[in-house]
């Protein structure tokens, strides 16, 4: 670990299982840099092991398999500069394992199912992003990551995803309403329905407008409605192209700013066309947001908007660090 923090910013990562929250994280470290972030997985807040709950009649989404107010002592401990003994969730066996000693850090990233589900525990976090799903492609990609990572049966995984949709929809979906920003993950509406493979995604950045220190990014003209298709000499795109979209609306009654790409790109190196039109990224340099994507093209959605948004999100996370552990001069006297 770096040395110990003057000031401890708490990041906030909400969605269900299945929806990335794993690639968004894996850049953050590369952004930030693996010793200056620790990431706790607020599983291990479960308050009840996999047998429990299958006697309870509860799922790990119900607030009454989690500690809440284990989980907002202990991280008020860490902001504070306290080490905790943090509990261990199992996935494998299903069961609490012994705790572990966790130090304080310069960046602390609570990510899960709850982290802005109990007001206490939201009110500490910094800066947060709601990563949403569609549920046609969280069902593809959870059978994906289900079946290769954790030995699941194809039945196992459906069967789970219909167990825990009403739990979602009480107490996770309503999460994104609290969230700074929220990345949705949608089918295209470039080919028809019928011709859809889930493959080709599109994909919207929602920004709240008026939160201190955060300004959103836009394309081409703050505040205008833009519908832009890049395709051309400069951006190389296959069927069926891709299109932009920037503009104000509402969402959960707050304003937002929303930027939007449907398809992905065929050459990746040309996104710096696409970066050459965007405003208040939050790089240091021209090409940042390429480079940065272009470090790991091999990362699970690489190639389209969610990729981008990701990585875009991880620049706007650096910007509030930076604001926020910046020292305020000292007059001379």
């Amino acid at each position: 670990m770096t040395s110990k923090p003057d000031r401890v910013v708490l990041i906030g990562v909400a969605g269900a299982s299945g929806c990335g929250k794993s690639t968004f994280l894996r850049r953050l470290e590369d952004l930030f840099g693996e010793e200056f972030i620790t990431v706790i997985c607020l599983d291990d807040y479960h308050s009840l092991d996999r047998k429990q709950r299958k006697a309870a009649g509860v799922t790990a989404l119900n607030p009454e398999a989690n500690n809440f107010d284990l989980m907002y002592e202990q991280i008020t401990a860490l902001k504070a500069g306290t080490s905790i003994d943090k509990p261990i969730y199992n996935h494998e066996t299903g069961e609490l394992d012994p705790p572990e000693r966790v130090a304080p850090n310069h960046i602390i990233v609570i990510e899960g199912l709850h982290p802005m589900y109990d007001e206490r525990v939201r009110g500490l976090i910094d800066f947060s992003v709601y990563l949403d799903i569609h549920d046609d492609v969280k069902i593809a990609w959870k059978i994906q990551r289900d079946m290769a990572e954790r030995g699941h049966t194809y039945e196992d995984v459906l069967a789970s995803i219909n167990s825990r949709r009403h739990d979602f929809e009480a107490y996770i979906d309503i999460q994104k309403q609290y969230a700074d920003v929220v990345i949705q993950i949608l089918p295209t509406q470039l080919i028809p329905d019928e011709e859809k493979e889930r493959k080709i995604l599109r994909v919207r950045l929602l920004q709240k407008e008026s939160v201190e220190g955060f300004d959103p990014v836009y394309l081409f003209d703050e505040g205008s409605t833009i519908d832009w298709i890049p395709c051309g000499r400069k951006l190389t795109c296959s069927f069926p192209g891709i299109r932009m979209h920037y503009g104000p609306d509402s969402y959960y009654g707050h304003d937002v700013s929303v930027l939007e790409l449907d398809g992905q790109f065929e050459r990746l190196e040309e996104l710096i066309y696409v970066e050459s039109h965007l405003s208040n990224t939050s790089t240091k340099y021209y090409g940042e947001m390429t480079e940065l994507l272009l470090k790991h093209r091999e990362y699970p959605g690489s190639k389209n908007g969610s990729g981008l948004f990701q990585v875009l999100v991880g620049l706007k996370m650096r910007e509030s660090y930076e604001r926020l552990t910046a020292k305020t001069p000292q007059p001379v006297s």
